[in-house]
């Protein structure tokens, strides 16, 4: 399976790239997303022209999203309802482009279209990081805390958590967040349970392994 990577940085990428591994249970050949992003905005801002890039310009099989919800509502049940789309949720915002984006597109390098593998990390990527190592941490309970107002952790203490300073260098961000993948590497279970962001991008990646062959 050839797949291709688009997140807020390197080292999230990097870390994606071991969660598709994990997945698939064999590497994948990685191509270029042919396209940087620097945090959320820029995410949603190139998203459209990744989409359109690979599937022109490339035989890449599937784009892996990921991104932080940060502050924003975390994607629940209720808004996979059928023509349900919450204007605020990182979730169903990327899904949305996918959609509109690839509806428009003809078939192009054997496949109808590049499959949509979306997951958003509740707050942060660094939470996943820490699951399964620090049990207080865990989608369930931050959107507890958004609904009560009294946030059980914040950001920055999951990124102290896992790097021990608030502001680490890449090498330093990178090296970390690989170290904490080793856990998950061998066994996704508690994440995918812990998580329902990531969850959702683990059955977008074993719903379809490769793109639909055009006939």
């Amino acid at each position: 399976m050839k797949v291709a990577l688009l997140s807020e940085s390197p080292a999230d990428e990097a870390v994606l790239r071991v969660l598709v591994e994990a997945a698939l249970g064999a590497a994948p050949q990685v191509a270029p997303a042919g396209f940087r992003a620097r945090g959320w905005p820029n995410v949603i801002q190139v998203l459209p022209s990744v989409i359109r890039h690979l599937h022109f310009n490339t035989d890449v099989d599937a784009l892996v999203v990921s991104c932080d919800s940060d502050d924003s509502p975390v994607h629940t049940a209720a808004h996979d309802a059928p023509q349900y789309y919450h204007p605020q949720c990182r979730m169903c915002q990327l899904r949305a482009v996918f959609r509109q984006t690839s509806k428009r597109l003809p078939p192009a390098h054997g496949r109808a279209r590049v499959v949509r593998v979306v997951g958003v990390a509740v707050p942060a990527l660094e939470a996943w990081l820490l699951c399964g190592r620090d049990n207080d941490v865990s989608e369930a309970a931050w959107l507890a805390g958004q609904e009560s107002g009294r946030p059980p952790y914040t950001r920055a203490e999951l990124k102290w958590r896992v790097y021990q300073t608030e502001r680490p260098s890449l090498p330093h961000e990178i090296a970390c967040a690989l170290r904490e993948m080793e856990r998950h590497r061998r066994d996704l279970r508690r994440l995918e349970y812990d998580f329902p962001g990531f969850a959702a991008l683990l059955r977008d990646l074993r719903a379809e392994k490769i793109a639909t062959p055009v006939k």
